[in-house]
């Protein structure tokens, strides 16, 4: 019997439709490749389905998602809707509702730098000779994205006051942190759990269960580092990370972080997954780790490297498919080591090949 993959396509808004095209380009190559079928519903998401139909999650984009193994999902937002409420912008009315609708709880965020690439990267060359591959787990559905109560109000002095709420109870720390110790396992068992506990209550619970779960662990070794001491250290040492476990904010504002050390963020792809299914898969959400760069939308110099990795890990985590994910990944490394850059990855060095969106997808494609 035939394996036909069902995935909704969620281009978006900016530079989105251009990687994405990319992106699927890559994917139906590799799975003429290695014998297995598509089934692709592309529906409109964030900016663009606010413009086309009033919402930034219409009706028929959540059907979509909802009938589908997985979700490969592009970039929204931009200026054109950031006067908007803040519930129906693009991020908060769209990203946020698929998050919490499906329980995707436990966010991947692989930056791995290419010692071809070292050059490319803010950090002293001699702070990163050989690259590195640091992997961010980051909770995905807790904390003040999410907690209540959330709200803005006037007080009676007419002073504006605005409201987040910090919340997080153990068993999401728990699930999250068995997520991080697996991870851990499969690489190179070393895991840093990052908190606030020397202020926030609920890092004060965070550091504890950690600790906790670590016992189910011994062959993890596991430290802790308060945030602001993380965002450091990940400048001066970043190959001495191996697996970051954060909470969400955390993880949001030390993944992009990552991103940037690692070259640039148009090479940072991510897994956003739920439960486990009964096959030992996942149902996820994949997605560059940038934003929509609305101001190089249009121009095909986007780099398309985060969305073709997303689809790698979709393969992987979502389908088992991990020769065809690997084959991605070995014809993402040949095309950097071969020289082809995009702007935002091209420095001065000899023999470099600066080349647009869809002629580095194309690079991708005549090696896997």
């Amino acid at each position: 019997m035939e394996k036909i993959l069902k995935i909704a396509v969620l281009a978006g808004d900016g530079i989105g439709p251009e990687v994405m095209d990319v992106g699927v380009n890559v994917l139906e190559s590799v799975a003429e490749k290695c014998g297995f079928n598509l089934q692709l519903d592309h529906q409109l998401v964030g900016g663009a389905a606010i413009d086309a139909a009033g919402s930034p999650l219409p009706a028929n984009t959540v059907k979509s998602c909802e009938q589908a193994d997985a979700i490969l999902f592009g970039s929204v937002g931009g200026p054109k809707w950031a006067n908007l409420p803040p519930n129906d912008q693009p991020e908060r009315g769209a990203l946020l509702p698929l998050r919490k609708r499906f329980g995707l709880f436990a966010n991947l965020r692989p930056s791995v730098c290419h010692q071809a690439l070292t050059h490319a990267s803010p950090v002293r060359p001699d702070l990163i000779p050989n690259g590195f591959d640091v992997l961010c787990v980051r909770e995905l559905t807790g904390g003040l994205y999410f907690g209540e109560p959330k709200f803005r109000k006037v007080e009676e002095s007419g002073d504006i006051l605005a409201v987040d709420t910090m919340v997080y109870r153990k068993s999401e720390i728990v699930r999250i942190a068995h997520v991080g110790f697996k991870a851990a396992m499969t690489r190179d068992k070393r895991l840093t759990s990052v908190d606030k506990a020397n202020v926030l209550e609920n890092s004060i619970l965070w550091r504890e269960t950690v600790t906790e779960i670590a016992k189910e662990y011994p062959e993890v070794t596991v430290d802790h580092l308060y945030v602001d001491n993380a965002a450091m250290q990940l400048i001066r040492n970043a190959p001495g990370f191996d697996v970051l476990l954060t909470e969400n904010l955390f993880g949001d504002i030390l993944s992009d972080e990552m991103a940037m050390i690692a070259g640039s963020l148009g090479m940072l792809a991510s897994a956003s997954l739920g439960e486990a299914k009964g096959d030992g898969l996942y149902f996820g959400m994949y997605e560059p780790s940038g934003g929509s760069a609305p101001d190089l939308a249009g121009k095909g110099v986007a780099n398309p490297i985060a969305q073709i990795l997303s689809v790698a890990l979709m393969l992987r985590f979502s389908f088992g498919e991990e020769d065809a994910a690997k084959m991605i990944e070995n014809a993402v490394n040949q095309a950097i080591s071969d020289g082809f850059r995009t702007g935002d990855i091209m420095t001065s060095e000899d023999g470099l090949k600066l080349v647009g969106t869809v002629e580095m997808g194309n690079a991708v494609i005549e090696r896997l």
